[in-house]
């Protein structure tokens, strides 16, 4: 845990000493769970978006996008379910005056439950070497079974008060699993009640005529409002999909894990329409093709894995998540959720307007269900990071800081640089970078010697170098080095274009799709 906590430490610490992401309003020590991303941040996760928006517009002809306002009438939100039930279990320590998820200190507790297999697994594998069965270790190891045991037990009285809405039992399960207030280890707790996580705001000239407001905890319901517009105005038919990107705004109490879990966030969304009956068959479509999008990026199929609720919320009849394993344990990245009626439905409610499409097939109209694929963009930025960090001890003793970024999501895709300041080096870097700056996001270094840049490079995720070298004035050529190898070759100037457009356009990851 201790070695964990480390690695976590060192990427926040990359993530803001290289212009990923700064804590926000620093200068007046900061706001607490929110951040800046920083002039290298923005690129990557631009380019995290510009994948998922064509992966989804330009590979799919049923999809199309939309831009929907932060904010919206209030009626909206009473419809989802928001204003009565978009709640957090708190639950306060006596003695630290801390504030806590109730649920989030039941699942940490599982969490670290959880850690002691896992490291009772390592010390299998140490012991055994290359005869070690992982497989055969955990279903027969004693300690292990006894704490799988115990980790069932808890599930089950979790779900059943979490199913319940039981705040005295939610309550009664901390105080029996004697779990402690992290930072003091006081178990003093106070009675756990339901918190609105919506942050209010007012419109209105006048005071007496201002109407409540709420900054929007989720992107999905500006789609679920347009779906008519969209489909008759786009001559959609079903099944046919709806995307966006934007942000969202939660009063988390417990945020924490640096952007995992922030108050101002960004999610991308797709509300996928379909036909009453078919949904499991969609469902079932977009699990597949999602983790496969994520697989595509290259960081480890092992590193993914789905999650199945065991409790559905009271719209969905199926839900999973995929999960990403974060320097503190596997977490959820994106939910696929098979969300039914439910949301078109209430709105026509709530509405009064009816929201059904009108199938020529059957010549009937009926209320469409919805599969939804849902993802937080900050999460799978930090994903990314993660898989992508690396230390290396190199065959010369040093070391190097390397972001393993796949290369389309790369902020900054090439970095020339001239051998030396002098001798017309200088110029044809220059020249270089000005043919190829249309094509590519490019950097241009001169200072300090050129293994330092190297490694600079490599602390940014840049993919790949090019020197420029007194060779260079007479053959034409440059040497390009490649950030993960660091292997390098010589090649002519006029083929860079080519041999970099290969490798680092979004076209390259979609054509794996």
């Amino acid at each position: 845990m201790a070695d964990q906590d480390n690695q976590f430490k060192k990427l926040v610490a990359h993530c803001k000493e290289y212009g990923f992401v700064f804590p926000s309003s620093e200068i007046y020590d900061g706001l607490g769970a929110v951040y800046d991303y920083g002039q290298n941040g923005v690129e990557l996760k631009n380019n995290i978006k510009q994948y998922w928006w064509q992966s989804n517009t330009l590979l799919h002809d049923n999809i199309v996008g939309i831009d929907a306002a932060i904010f919206m009438h209030p009626t909206t939100w009473k419809a989802s379910g928001h204003v009565d039930a978009f709640n957090d279990p708190l639950i306060d320590n006596k003695d630290s005056k801390k504030r806590y998820r109730a649920d989030v200190l039941i699942e940490d507790y599982i969490g670290k439950e959880e850690e002691k297999n896992n490291k009772e697994v390592e010390k299998g594998r140490k012991k055994f070497g290359e005869d070690f069965d992982e497989e055969k270790f955990r279903a027969t190891n004693p300690r292990i079974l006894e704490r799988n045991k115990k980790i069932e037990e808890v599930h089950a009285k979790y779900a059943e008060v979490m199913g319940n809405n039981d705040l005295k039992g939610l309550k009664a399960l901390i105080e029996e699993l004697k779990i402690a207030d992290p930072e003091t280890g006081s178990r003093n707790w106070t009675d756990v009640r339901q918190f609105n996580l919506m942050f209010a705001t007012e419109m209105g000239s006048t005071a007496d005529n201002a109407m409540t407001l709420y900054l929007r905890p989720e992107t999905a319901q500006g789609i679920f409002v347009n779906f008519l517009n969209v489909q008759k105005t786009g001559r959609m038919k079903i099944p046919f999909g709806i995307a966006q990107i934007g942000k969202a705004f939660r009063n988390e109490i417990v945020a924490r894990q640096f952007i995992f879990r922030m108050r101002e966030f960004e999610q991308m969304e797709m509300q996928y329409f379909v036909k009453p009956g078919t949904e499991m068959e969609a469902f079932e479509y977009w699990k597949s093709y999602r983790m496969k999008w994520h697989k595509t990026l290259g960081l480890g199929d092992e590193k993914y894995r789905f999650h199945d609720h065991e409790k559905l919320a009271h719209y969905a009849n199926a839900a999973t998540d995929i999960e990403f394993q974060m320097p503190f344990g596997f977490k959820e990245v994106e939910g696929i959720h098979s969300r039914t009626d439910f949301d078109l439905s209430q709105h026509e409610k709530y509405s009064g307007k009816k929201l059904r499409y009108f199938d020529p097939e059957m010549n009937d109209s009926y209320v469409p269900y919805v599969i939804e694929t849902s993802i937080g963009v900050d999460r799978l930025f930090l994903s990314i990071i993660a898989g992508s960090y690396t230390e290396e001890q190199l065959e010369n003793g040093e070391s190097r800081a390397v972001l393993r970024l796949p290369a389309p999501l790369a902020p900054t895709k090439l970095a020339i640089l001239p051998l030396v300041k002098k001798n017309g080096l200088p110029e044809v870097a220059e020249k270089i970078k000005e043919d190829l700056k249309y094509s590519f996001t490019c950097a241009y270094d001169e200072k300090d010697s050129i293994g330092k840049r190297y490694r600079r490079q490599d602390a940014l995720g840049t993919p790949y170098c090019i020197t420029v070298d007194h060779d260079t004035l007479e053959d034409n050529q440059v040497t390009i080095r490649d950030r993960d190898t660091m292997e390098q070759r010589r090649v002519p100037i006029a083929s860079l274009h080519d041999i970099i457009d290969e490798k680092v356009t979004i076209k390259s990851l979609l054509k794996k799709l």
